[in-house]
């Protein structure tokens, strides 16, 4: 089980790895907190009749996309029903919108999280580190209510209305880029004569050991991330065909990183660090 912020979280954040354990038979749920509902429209060549003159459209567009990025990934879903927090902006940062995901309290906003949990009796769940992979109000809170639920789902004390206690076996926070993986993407670059088209992105990233420190498993998919471009691409409001995502050749990325990495923080089986499996320990 997948826990994610929004819709195309899902798809940018651990989709190889999900298209290669549902090549190998796994049942992979996502779980989408809120639906997007204050996202803005980010590819410049996105064009869609009706949304200039009714903004509201954006809810419903980005239902369909999850739709379509769910066929191609072959998950299954379920949305929390949480509203989008937006993205504060300003100095200092205006208060969060009534009613949004980041405001809701915590017991209450992991109520059905526990109740998915419950249900699906997942193995494995991942979701974001603390800071939320990056600090967006729904990122850390859905980092929030995935340890909260990880842990309240199992206890049969709590929320005993949502069904029979069910105790995950392990939990993992996904990491995105590291200064490690930054500077061998660099050097295979600079190998094949090419220049980096992460120069200006990433010139102000600093090695943090401590960071560094923290990756424990590295999940080999090099041969899904065709499949990652495809669910990206289905969320259209979202996506650049001619930005970040696509700038670096898929051969290249296969040479030089050919994995999801991720970090174990819980576990309730024995397993030997450093991973290259979410089952390790499971199998």
């Amino acid at each position: 089980m997948h826990v994610h912020a929004h819709p195309d979280d899902e798809s940018s954040k651990g989709a190889a790895s999900t298209a290669r354990y549902v090549a190998e038979g796994v049942d992979v749920h996502v779980v989408t907190c809120t639906g997007g509902e204050r996202g803005s429209v980010l590819n410049p060549s996105f064009d869609h009749p009706g949304i200039v003159e009714n903004p509201e459209l954006i809810t419903e567009i980005r239902r369909e996309e999850m739709n379509r990025a769910r066929e191609i990934l072959g998950v299954t879903q379920d949305w929390l029903g949480w509203v989008d927090s937006g993205w504060p902006e300003g100095d200092p940062k205006p208060p969060l919108p009534q009613g949004c995901f980041g405001l809701v309290p915590l017991e209450e906003a992991a109520a059905p999280l526990v109740r998915l949990i419950r249900e699906q009796r997942p193995h494995v769940l991942t979701t974001y580190d603390e800071n939320g992979g990056y600090p967006h109000p729904d990122h850390i809170k859905c980092h929030e209510i995935s340890v909260y639920a990880y842990e309240a789902a199992a206890d049969p004390e709590r929320y005993p209305e949502l069904g029979e206690p069910w105790q995950v076996a392990k939990l993992y926070y996904h990491h995105g880029w590291s200064y490690a993986r930054i500077q061998r993407i660099k050097e295979v670059l600079e190998q094949h004569g090419i220049e980096s088209p992460y120069v200006e992105r990433f010139e102000d990233w600093k090695l943090d050991p401590e960071r560094e420190k923290r990756l424990t498993t590295r999940v080999e998919c090099g041969d899904y991330f065709e499949v990652r471009d495809q669910a990206l691409l289905a969320h259209a409001t979202q996506i650049d065909p001619d930005g970040f995502w696509f700038a670096l050749p898929r051969d290249i990325e296969r040479e030089a990183w050919p994995t999801e990495d991720f970090e174990l923080v819980r576990s309730t089986v024995e397993t030997t660090l450093p991973e290259d499996d979410l089952f390790a320990g499971l199998r």
